[in-house]
């Protein structure tokens, strides 16, 4: 096996990894990307629909045309790219077995940036009974059939939940000449961004079932109906409340996670409500130089964010490579000659920090990233989550024991469609401060 050796490595060339990489290379010598599919750009060249890049950008992209801006400025560099290429095992050490056109190769990096994304949940992790019918399909899977492969998956379907995928295929479909039944929701609110809401399904007169599943997928070759159920506040299904819905397909939008396995093989510490790796506030994980971004961390509801995500992610993977060598060079000069070690190259944002402080999401905040906080690591601190639930007013707290770091000026709404950010100052982090307790306060 080959062994190739690059500063900075980044496992998947999707909107994440694009950008991780572009912004590595503007302070690491060599930079590598590692894709499974033949191009780059992930997920977004099967998104042909508009509203990407209005934040980086300032301007509403398709998501092809997204994703083509990047992929021509890492084109622009000399930023290795290595298509077809499975990555198979990742250790602690930064080691990355992957399988090549060329055959098995190891890559050694001075840091690993995790960009591999999110993949959608299927039937068999909500446990639908039913039999096994061809015409049941996740969202994502129907909008490649019939964006990239020209294939039609069905004539009169169903939606089984409101995220934002399932959103927009319900548009899509229609505009296909397709009959979209409805969207059905167990939850008593919607989960997709409300701006999608309005312009695919309500322009298009498409009912959304809000506290209805479907209980059962009826059909044995191919699907002829499912059951819809209404649920209650435990989301339990009321009996007595079936109904029978005739369609030949059923789609799932159900939900995404984390493409974690690679995570796990390197020895890093998942969130056990995001499935994606904690990190810290320079977004590295719980193993050394290994640093994290994209919906492979958290999902993220705009493909903006995650952009903005990627390049704080290269910022200080990079810097961690440059810290680490300048590092080495101290050491070797200290066993040499005692020579002074030039170090006006290292970034002040990876200065050395042995204080910990925890972050815990309370009440209505489900996760935070980041799961930790050095505070001279950044130069400032971003806190990002989401609620569990609609809230129609309130507020975000920050606190350390009885002390309330930061506060919302205006009482507001909060939706868990969309994510929330909270920018700290360094400074407003104390020494001694105990464990920061993220909340959103509910007002009347």
């Amino acid at each position: 096996m080959r062994t190739l050796t690059y500063d900075v490595v980044v496992i998947g060339g999707g909107p994440a990894g694009l950008a991780a990489a572009l912004e590595a290379r503007k302070s690491a010598e060599t930079v590598a990307i590692l894709e499974r599919n033949d191009e780059l750009g992930g997920i977004l060249n099967q998104c042909i629909h508009s509203g990407f890049g209005l934040h980086v950008f300032k301007e509403e992209l398709t998501g092809p045309e997204y994703a083509q801006r990047y992929v021509d400025m890492v084109h622009e560099t000399d930023i290795a790219c290595f298509l077809n290429t499975m990555v198979i095992d990742v250790t602690g050490d930064r080691q990355i077995i992957a399988m090549t056109e060329e055959g098995m190769q190891i890559f050694e990096a001075g840091a690993i940036i995790l960009a591999m994304g999110c993949r959608e949940r299927t039937r068999g992790q909500i446990r639908i009974p039913g039999t096994r019918p061809a015409g049941v399909f996740t969202a994502g899977l129907a909008q490649r059939y019939v964006n990239l492969e020209n294939v039609k998956p069905g004539s009169r379907i169903v939606i089984l939940g409101s995220g934002d995928i399932g959103l927009i295929m319900a548009r899509r479909l229609t505009l296909e000449g397709m009959k979209v039944v409805g969207v059905y929701e167990i939850m008593p609110y919607a989960n997709g961004l409300y701006r999608n809401i309005k312009n695919c399904l309500d322009d298009f007169d498409i009912p959304l079932h809000l506290s209805t599943t479907v209980t059962k997928i009826i059909g044995f070759q191919r699907v002829q109906a499912v059951e819809v159920t209404a649920v209650d506040e435990n989301l339990q299904p009321i009996s007595g409340t079936e109904e029978i819905i005739p369609c030949d397909t059923l789609l799932l939008s159900i939900g995404l996670i984390p493409e974690n396995e690679l995570s796990q093989k390197a020895g890093v510490e998942l969130n056990p409500v995001t499935n994606g790796p904690k990190v810290d506030n320079s977004l590295e994980t719980s193993v050394e130089g290994i640093f994290a971004c994209g919906n492979v961390l958290h999902v993220h509801d705009l493909v903006d964010q995650v952009t903005k995500e990627a390049e704080e992610a290269g910022r200080y993977a990079a810097a961690y490579v440059q810290k680490s060598g300048m590092d080495d060079a101290a050491a070797v000069s200290e066993n040499m000659e005692k020579r002074p070690v030039d170090t006006k190259n290292i970034s002040d944002e990876m200065e050395s920090d042995t204080t910990a402080i925890p972050v815990q999401a309370k009440g209505l905040v489900r996760y935070t990233v980041p799961s930790i906080i050095y505070p001279r690591k950044t130069p400032g601190i971003k806190l990002k989550f989401h609620v569990s639930r609609p809230v129609d007013c309130g507020r975000i707290v920050v606190s350390s024991g009885e002390k309330v770091l930061f506060e919302s000026k205006k009482a507001r709404k909060f939706v868990p469609s969309i994510m929330e950010t909270v920018n700290l100052k360094v400074d407003s982090l104390a020494e001694g401060c105990g464990t920061l307790c993220v909340t959103v306060r509910e007002e009347i």
